[in-house]
């Protein structure tokens, strides 16, 4: 099941994706249930209700604008860097060059606010001079939470999960580095291009899928989850260790090589690039950088 989180004549829904893609067909929610999005759903689920009715006329998706779909996320997003081998092979020479930690003992784990987060197709702000010049992108499968829980076992993990989604980590690259953590460089305004929808576990293995990104239609990123250095189940038993998961949550998976910074020059994001990224068997998302 895909399940996305859009506005229609003013009005956020949450409908069923068709197979096809072209259509939605509605839940039927309280408008103040549908203001959360794929939330209400999912938290719904975890309390052991039942779907709520969808209703009989389906609405063909180019009549509407998809948002995210977790447009308000119920809290601050996990996420994991340097989790893919080449691309933590790249970046050796660049932020990290003096970093002498090993990328392969412990996940590394930060997060970005939920007020980051904007649709498949919005616009993503650049910020202005002194603020930041060194805007990277970062294209990432993320994963949903379902079934919350504490010091969760990776052989229960994927019991917790509910589906996936694309994001595009975007990140600026001098504030990452003048504040030797990450969150503020991360959580900028817009900074979190989320959908297009969720495709639940059982309609897609995250562990064996593939995520792409282009630049103004330049391939930049290809790689396979299978090449994650932390597997999905070991990134949900770490994060919940000690902290309480709730359904809903999110854990971006981290990003392959390519990204700006690991390029001889580094190349960063600009006022009109155009950044699309693709995860098998889930869907692309597409944002003008303004």
């Amino acid at each position: 099941m895909r399940i996305a989180t859009y506005v229609q004549n003013g009005k956020r829904h949450v409908g069923i994706v068709s197979v096809d893609g072209q259509h939605l067909t509605p839940f039927r929610l309280a408008e103040e249930s549908a203001q959360r999005g794929a939330l209400a759903l999912i938290e719904a689920l975890a309390s052991g209700a039942a779907l709520p009715s969808t209703e009989t006329t389906p609405v063909p998706v180019s009549s509407v604008r998809l948002e995210a779909p977790l447009p308000v996320p119920r809290r601050n997003l996990w996420c994991v860097g340097r989790n893919y081998h080449a691309h933590a092979k790249e970046l050796q020479a660049s932020v990290f060059k003096d970093n002498d930690s090993n990328p392969e003992s412990w996940p590394i784990v930060f997060t970005k606010v939920p007020e980051c987060v904007v649709g498949p197709h919005d616009d993503v702000q650049v910020p202005g001079a002194g603020v930041s010049e060194q805007i990277d992108y970062e294209a990432e499968l993320a994963v949903v939470i379902g079934k919350g829980g504490k010091n969760i076992s990776r052989d229960h993990a994927m019991t917790h999960v509910f589906g996936y989604t694309v994001v595009n980590d975007v990140t600026a690259r001098d504030v990452q580095m003048r504040h030797q953590q990450w969150d503020m460089g991360k959580s900028f305004d817009t900074f979190c291009p989320m959908g297009p929808w969720i495709v639940t576990a059982d309609e897609l293995d995250g562990a064996r899928t593939r995520v792409r990104c282009w630049v103004n239609g330049e391939l930049r990123q290809d790689g396979p989850t299978e090449n994650l250095i932390f597997d999905i189940p070991t990134l949900i038993e770490t994060v919940s260790r000690g902290i309480t998961l709730y359904p809903g949550d999110i854990i971006a998976t981290g990003t392959p090589a390519g990204v700006g910074l690991g390029m001889k020059p580094s190349r960063f994001l600009k006022a009109g690039d155009v950044v699309r990224v693709e995860i098998d068997g889930l869907g692309a998302i597409e944002n003008k950088f303004v």
